[in-house]
């Protein structure tokens, strides 16, 4: 599959934590209020001075951007659902958007999209509500069916090949998805 490369910036607006009930939960929501527009300065900082360290993909593998589709399109569907773009998160290898769906102040499903169409997603604490747990991956959780509810047709699931031809705009051609065998012949 060709990389995707568009401009993205603006394409989703933000993801907005909702007001939270628990005198606990309140301080944390203005903490975030506040800490926000410095967070990825600050993290990039840390990453720099090797206080934190991240690198590759995440596990949880859902599949790849069906063919001919565009990652403006999937995200303007994707914000129809209620995802914003996630940018404090960590920003994975590849990686070229970070999209949540908030649940409550406690939890998000949360989906990253990579430069190969490659997309990747899982449900978890937000780092506001239980910053460390969410950094230690504590609760995390595939759920891989709601994910592909989600998705719809937009994502070839991890595991299957599409059935129609896949037409790849930067070769103007296309190739058969999946080649067919006829019993008792061998491929040659």
């Amino acid at each position: 599959m060709e990389s995707v490369k568009v401009s993205i910036k603006g394409a989703i607006p933000d993801s907005v934590v909702p007001y939270p009930g628990g005198v606990v939960n309140k301080a944390k929501y203005f903490f975030w209020k506040a800490y926000t527009p410095i967070h990825v300065w600050g993290m990039n900082l840390l990453l720099r001075l090797h206080i934190l360290h991240h690198e590759g993909r995440q596990n949880f593998l859902l599949g790849k951007l069906a063919p001919g589709v565009k990652l403006e399109d999937f995200l303007v569907h994707m914000h129809a659902q209620g995802w914003g773009n996630h940018f404090v998160a960590w920003h994975d290898d590849g990686q070229v958007m970070s999209i949540r769906k908030l649940v409550n102040f406690t939890w998000q499903y949360h989906l990253r999209i990579f430069s190969d169409g490659e997309v990747r997603g899982h449900y978890e604490y937000t780092p506001e509500s239980h910053p460390r747990r969410h950094v230690k991956e504590v609760g995390m959780e595939a759920r891989r069916e709601d994910f592909l509810n989600f998705l719809g047709d937009w994502v070839i699931p991890a595991g299957t090949v599409p059935r129609r031809p896949v037409v790849l705009p930067s070769r103007a051609r296309t190739i058969a998805a999946r080649t067919k065998r006829t019993p008792g012949k061998s491929r040659s």
